[in-house]
């Protein structure tokens, strides 16, 4: 599987590089341990721990290229001794890390780092960037998915998304909550995602008459055709649709389907159901789109909407409702002393943490704890996980296939309140005694 381009060490704040060079001038080389969290947002009951792979293929490849350090030096901003340490530099840290897939809540640590402070330092844009945009789009899925009742949803958001590589990012993470494809051809490429599309208002008008359209269509894609019938008007539109299908039967093919894209969904997937399955049709599917997203699905499908499957855009490529996370990622242990921020709303646990689940007897997630890294708690199962050590993969990347079966384990053990999108909800989260008395100290 191709990887996607590499982001770099200049993919950062200027302030990582100034604090970095104020070590480097003082000799402030002790290990250090960041932390990096979200902070629990209303419009949120959970989150879905994703980009872990592109982070750690980024923290294995930092470092500062000869085109990176000239730049630097063009600044005038550093001195050549520190130039000259960067262009030597290397990630050699410790992670661990919530799996990906893995279903969390605000203020968990969703991994840390343990490195020589200025490497700790230099990666914190880079891994808040990643970590923090994939987990939102994932997040932003699994609630699509919850509220689409078993229909299959594709990625359709790449023409709106902030970028290349957003699109990209929304693809997988998208994919690792179960959607079953996506439009963008280049995530199929990289990620192995499978890919879907249909055709544009634009092609159809090409066409003197719409049913030359689907006919022409179909004869280029005879076993893999959706029309788009929303062009002119709806139901027309569906009828000529289902004479081209009537005409692919006769020749030994089938219709795949057809998409609205436009007007009252609800009442018009019913008529053109009718229209399908009049036509002996009945397994043409009927998919839908146009600025869909978890609270617009869960609308159509209560109101009867006859509609197989789901084409979402924008809302879920920008995550619309909630566009951004409030992720951070703060200095917890130094030199061997505990760290805390004690500024107002903006309070930090000290040292270096573990996040344990508990699970009720019917296998429902009940309670979290944070706690130490190095303590155990009875009956439950710690979620971070040593993923790289001295800069080097602890093991081979699960497969995306992998990482959605955990996302499902995950997912199904989460109780009904906290799925909802409409009801604020806040899982219980406790810290432990151990973990308190470090507070306590500091």
């Amino acid at each position: 599987m191709q990887k996607p381009h590499r982001i770099g060490p200049l993919f950062t704040d200027l302030y990582e590089l100034t604090m970095a060079a104020a070590y480097f001038q003082n000799n402030v080389q002790a290990k250090a341990t960041f932390s990096l969290f979200v902070r629990p947002n209303e419009n949120r009951n959970f989150y879905v721990a994703a980009g872990l792979e592109t982070a750690l293929d980024e923290l294995s490849a930092f470092d500062f290229t000869d085109i990176a350090c000239d730049y630097l030096k063009k600044t005038n901003l550093f001195s050549d001794n520190f130039i000259q340490f960067l262009s030597q530099f290397r990630f050699r840290g410790d992670v661990v890390a919530m799996p990906e897939g893995t279903v969390f809540f605000g203020d968990e640590p969703v991994m840390e780092i343990t490195a020589p402070i200025i490497e700790a330092q230099l990666v914190e844009t880079l891994l808040l960037n990643i970590l923090g945009s994939n987990t939102l789009f994932a997040t932003k899925g699994a609630r699509c998915l919850h509220v689409s009742q078993g229909c299959p949803l594709v990625d359709f958001s790449l023409r709106r998304t902030q970028g290349q590589d957003a699109g990209l990012r929304v693809a997988r993470s998208t994919y690792i909550t179960g959607f079953a494809a996506t439009s963008n051809v280049q995530a199929g490429k990289v990620f192995g995602i499978p890919v879907s599309g249909t055709m544009a208002h634009s092609y159809v008008s090409t066409f003197e008459n719409e049913i030359d359209a689907f006919r022409a269509y179909a004869d280029v894609f005879p076993d893999d055709v959706v029309f788009l019938i929303d062009t002119y008007e709806t139901i027309a539109g569906a009828q000529k649709a289902a004479r081209v299908g009537q005409e692919m039967n006769q020749q030994g093919h089938m219709l795949k389907g057809v998409r609205l894209d436009s007007g009252d969904l609800v009442a018009l997937s019913k008529q053109v159901r009718e229209i399908l399955d009049a036509a002996g049709l009945a397994n043409a599917l009927i998919f839908a789109s146009g600025g869909l997203d978890e609270f617009e699905i869960e609308k159509l499908l209560k109101k009867g909407a006859r509609i197989d499957a789901f084409g979402v855009g924008t809302a879920v490529g920008t995550s619309a409702d909630a566009p951004n996370l409030d992720i951070v990622y703060k200095l917890v242990r130094f030199n061997n002393r505990n760290i805390r921020k004690l500024s107002p709303g903006k309070q930090t646990l000290a040292g270096e943490k573990q996040v344990f689940r508990k699970l009720d007897a019917q296998g429902i997630m009940s309670v979290d704890t944070i706690g130490l890294r190095d303590e155990s708690i009875a009956d439950s199962q710690p979620l971070l996980a040593p993923v790289m050590r001295r800069g080097e993969l602890v093991q081979d990347h699960p497969r995306l296939r992998d990482i959605q079966k955990n996302f499902k384990l995950n997912f199904n053990a989460l109780g009904d309140r906290y799925k909802s999108i409409h009801e604020s909800h806040r899982f219980p989260v406790c810290l432990s005694e151990k973990l308190k008395q470090v507070q306590e100290v500091q």
